[in-house]
């Protein structure tokens, strides 16, 4: 069986596995189901689930689920975990959901288009998503065997659940071990991707390591290595909770985050184009634009969403969600920033020798190729007005402006067109222009 189809054809997997769920049903064993699924399923009926019942049992009415969720620990880290996961947006694909230890929902996040359609399964709060309330689904199995799982369509027992795709894993207590709750994404047939199961393993280590230090210290140095099974999620960060950032460099070819103690923390490709685009624009970015920006059509926000919990371990509360900004007293201060800063303010010369060299100049993403773009033109506006012959000078000297032919024709204005300095930018300047042609 091709598992591929999960990903390319949805629908088409969905059609093998509902195939195989009525024959497993009626007795007749299918390699589509396998046997350890195929057990639960018969758990689960023996316990008195029927595949054609829809309807958890209720444990708890929401007003009191809202006291649950007071007293319980994983309180500490939904934030979080909303943070990275959860995509509320009017066109949210996904649901977001965390139980306690014994499966009954204590919060869901998504879009009202997906809330919706989970309340049709009252897949809601306080209800019991255990194997013995519901059935087998990922939440059930993440609490039968310990592991991260996913459920795609007919792998649920439960008929009004094929239609859904389901993952799952177990959060535990990384002082004790104790399991506190699951954590579960769910959607669509369509919603999933194969960066899902990745994702809430991730969001599960991030979870547990905020945990470790969020009881004032108690755990710390109590080690609780992770069960075999679940492979840590390296993201290639160092918390830094106690550093403000004082700015970024995003000029040149190794962009860095610079700490007020004076610390240089070097980012990422990738990271420093993210910030790049936050310090473009005050009003901030969604997930979405994000992504669209970053990867066109192809984007998908809940990647974003992960990278930027990644940036945000590092650089602290220096950036703010919803939508994604730089902080007020960050804005505008990276170095490139400084050099808009100090044009706006008529200090070309000032301006001129901050701008160092090109915005991220290994990037090829075009977002962040206009913004570049953006500043050599300002820059040489600016240079090109102020009609000083060294500024002139200065600017075609570097690597920015040694294409401006709109400069050497100040500059020969300026100096006449015999001048031997005219004369050099000039042949450097058709010369540059015409490799680019």
């Amino acid at each position: 069986m091709d598992h591929g189809l999960k990903f390319s054809d949805p629908a088409a997997y969905s059609r093998v596995l509902r195939r195989a769920h009525e024959l497993v049903i009626s007795g007749v064993p299918r390699p589509e189901i396998p046997e350890l699924l195929a057990s639960s399923w018969r758990r689960s009926m023996a316990l008195g689930i029927s595949p054609d019942q829809h309807s958890p049992r209720h444990l708890h009415e929401v007003s009191e689920v809202l006291e649950l969720r007071r007293e319980h620990r994983l309180q500490q880290v939904m934030p979080a975990l909303s943070e990275l996961l959860a995509d509320d947006s009017s066109d949210g694909r996904h649901l977001l959901v965390l139980t306690d230890a014994t499966g009954e929902i204590l919060w869901r996040v998504g879009s009202a288009q997906v809330l919706r359609r989970a309340d049709r399964l009252e897949f809601s709060e306080g209800a019991d998503w255990s194997e013995a309330g519901i059935g087998t689904n990922a939440i059930s199995e993440a609490l039968v065997t310990g592991r991260p799982v996913q459920l795609f369509s007919a792998e649920h027992l439960v008929r009004t659940h094929h239609e859904w795709a389901c993952t799952a894993a177990p959060i535990t207590d990384p002082s004790t071990g104790r399991l506190l709750g699951v954590l579960d994404v769910s959607g669509p047939l369509e919603s999933l991707t194969a960066d899902t199961l990745r994702m809430v393993r991730c969001a599960v280590s991030m979870a547990e390591a905020l945990l470790r230090t969020s009881d004032g210290g108690a755990s710390l140095g109590a080690p609780s290595p992770p069960p075999a099974s679940r492979q840590p999620c390296r993201t290639g960060t160092a918390v830094r909770p106690s550093a403000a950032v004082e700015t970024l460099e995003l000029l040149g070819d190794q962009p860095a985050a610079v700490f007020r103690d004076g610390s240089r923390v070097p980012l990422t490709l990738r990271r420093a184009e993210i910030l790049a685009l936050l310090d473009s624009r005050t009003q901030g970015w969604s997930a979405e634009e994000l992504a669209y920006e970053l990867h066109g059509d192809a984007g998908i926000a809940a990647s974003i969403r992960t990278e930027m919990f990644r940036v945000r371990s590092l650089l602290g509360d220096a950036i703010a969600s919803n939508p994604y900004r730089l902080e007020e007293r960050l804005a505008g201060r990276s170095d490139a920033g400084r050099v808009l800063r100090l044009l706006h303010g008529g200090n070309v010369a000032a301006a001129l020798e901050a701008y160092r060299a090109p915005l991220l100049s290994r990037s090829g993403n075009m977002a962040v190729q206009l913004l570049r773009d953006r500043l050599d033109l300002a820059l040489g506006a600016a240079v090109r007005a102020s009609t000083d012959p060294a500024l002139i000078i200065r600017w075609l000297s570097t690597d920015m402006g040694s294409a401006d032919m709109q400069a050497v024709e100040a500059l020969g204005k300026l100096v006449g067109r015999s001048d031997a300095r005219y004369l050099s930018f000039s042949a450097g300047a058709a010369a540059a222009e015409a490799s680019l042609a």
